[in-house]
């Protein structure tokens, strides 16, 4: 893997400050930099496929319903009904 080198602007007090909580941590700024892009490319490829799994869950119930595979409302608020009801019966118990 090749190194390549980052460069930007930033306030003096906010360097200042941050090379001096880096320091207090025992760590450089630039490896706190590397670890937090490093996070924030993690985040992001997370967030990527957090998003592609509910836009397939949306089209797979989008499809559901299309094709009439429908609940009523008074199914759902019974199955709903019996999600509470053991949710207070684990409650109890615990």
């Amino acid at each position: 893997m090749g190194e390549a080198t980052f460069t930007f602007r930033v306030d003096e007090t906010l360097k200042t400050e941050f090379s001096m909580a880096a320091k207090a941590s025992d760590r450089s700024g630039a490896q706190l930099l590397r670890d937090f892009m490093r996070e924030f490319v993690q985040l992001q490829q997370e967030k990527d496929t957090h998003e592609a799994w509910f836009r397939r869950q949306v089209q797979r119930g989008l499809d559901s319903a299309n094709a009439g595979e429908l609940l009523s409302a008074n199914e759902v608020e019974a199955e709903a009904e019996a999600w509470r009801a053991e949710t207070r019966r684990k409650i109890a118990a615990s």
